[in-house]
């Protein structure tokens, strides 16, 4: 097992001999395996411990047993404590992602301050194998099918080339001790549920399959190359940075990759990309979010911009005459017995004398909720645009019309009972979106 790693590191050349490197020490196998293999190879071993904070007794747990592990031989050790709910919440990120930020920047910072030369990581193969079958699924290119690459700048992954098997057979043979994460058996995360279904079906299809999936994400990993290389030609002739030409994007051999390249380094999935494609010769004026910027359909050119989070968020006050920016709302008062209702979606018909102007036009927030039209119950208007499947876009590209805090009308699409015509209801105010 050490010859295998000692043999892989010198074919990736990923360490200089007798280095300085900062071992990321979860106190699981895979890390208690890597830093005893990294120190029998001579390399000046620092360790790294991160407590998430996330598993209450047992995050502290595995800090006092790292702890212990590197008093009891001699391994320098730094430990740092985050607060990674309150980091999420913050960023409106998910936990996992949180927890990857902070561990990443922390490694880096302390690489720097204790003059280091790599960050290793406890990657193993079977990490990258799901890696690969989670990429699948998301939908990520042909980069995220070549598994996890074996450096990132400082960052090094010396046991992609053991499985977790070999990892725990070797940690037998050496008789290490290590402490297990309960969370890694329960199958609410998605990589957990490729680890303890997914993968297991597939091996009763195929009993080799992990090493179907490790070698096809090699021959990828090659051909990544190729494609990169033709990919950044592209991108120069098409993209300045700020648009796309369309006409030259149209005349690439494979113009949906070369947008979905391009468009995929500022946040935009897949769908949105082949929506944006099957715009290309429509008219001009549609709108695709991501959660970092705007692309906007102009005649000759796709043009990109950061998002101005001020601005998308802004609140725009409406008269009782109406408004014509962001939207185009007009107002009309009539006598409950003088109006003609009619149905449709971009048509709204209020009680008038329930609402205090001027009315206030927003985007949607989380936690935001309205009474439905015919409906009693409260509805959280992020349940309502997925019961209506509304994509990312629709959701972005939706207003909320408001009497101060209550939302009168999800525009264009439902409004809130409260406000509905009754009885009672003296004026009808008649709201017509236009445009």
């Amino acid at each position: 097992m050490l010859q295998k790693v000692r043999k892989y590191i010198e074919q990736h050349a990923l360490i200089a001999p007798r280095a300085k490197v900062v071992i990321g020490l979860s106190g699981g196998a895979d890390s208690i395996a890597m830093l005893d293999i990294l120190m029998r190879l001579d390399y000046d071993c620092i360790a790294a411990h991160c407590n998430f904070h996330l598993r209450g007794d047992e995050s502290d747990r595995d800090a006092l047993f790292v702890k212990g592990i590197c008093e009891a031989n001699n391994i320098p050790l730094h430990m740092v404590d985050f607060e990674t709910e309150q980091y999420a919440a913050g960023k409106s990120i998910s936990i996992e992602m949180a927890a990857r930020e902070l561990r990443y920047q922390w490694f880096e910072k302390l690489r720097n301050e204790v003059k280091a030369d790599y960050i290793a990581v406890a990657h193993h193969r079977d990490d990258s194998i799901e890696t690969v079958l989670l990429n699948l699924i998301r939908g990520t290119g042909i980069r995220g099918l070549t598994g996890i690459p074996v450096r990132n700048g400082a960052i090094i992954r010396p046991l992609l080339c053991l499985s977790r098997e070999e990892i725990l057979a070797y940690i037998a043979e050496r008789s290490l001790s290590y402490v297990d994460d309960h969370t890694n058996s329960e199958d609410i995360y998605t990589r957990n549920r490729i680890r303890l279904k997914v993968l297991p079906l597939l091996e009763t299809i195929n009993p080799s399959v992990r090493d179907s999936i490790a070698q096809t994400a090699q021959y990828l990993s090659q051909a990544e190359h190729i494609y990169t290389d033709y990919v950044e030609s592209a991108k120069q002739a098409v993209f300045d940075g700020g648009k796309i030409d369309i006409a030259l994007l149209q005349q690439q051999s494979e113009p949906e990759a070369v947008l979905f390249e391009i468009l995929y380094d500022y946040g935009f999935h897949s769908d949105v990309t082949r929506q944006v494609y099957f715009s290309l010769d429509s008219l001009s004026g549609k709108v695709f979010l991501s959660d970092t910027h705007k692309l906007v359909k102009d005649r000759d050119f796709l043009l990109l911009s950061a998002l101005n989070k001020e601005s998308e968020q802004a609140v725009y006050e409406v008269s009782a005459t109406g408004i014509d920016a962001p939207v185009r709302l007009i107002m009309a008062k009539h006598p409950t017995s003088g109006v003609q209702i009619e149905k449709h979606p971009n048509i709204l018909y209020l009680d008038y004398n329930k609402l205090q102007f001027p009315l206030k036009l927003r985007r949607w927030e989380r936690g935001d909720w309205f009474i439905p039209f015919g409906m009693t119950g409260k509805k959280k208007v992020s349940d309502y645009f997925s019961d209506n499947k509304f994509s990312l876009i629709d959701k972005e590209n939706t207003w909320l019309l408001c009497n101060g805090e209550d939302i009168i009308w999800v525009v264009g699409h439902r409004s809130d009972n409260r406000y509905r015509i009754g009885a009672d209801t003296k004026t009808v105010l008649q709201i017509s979106l236009e445009g």
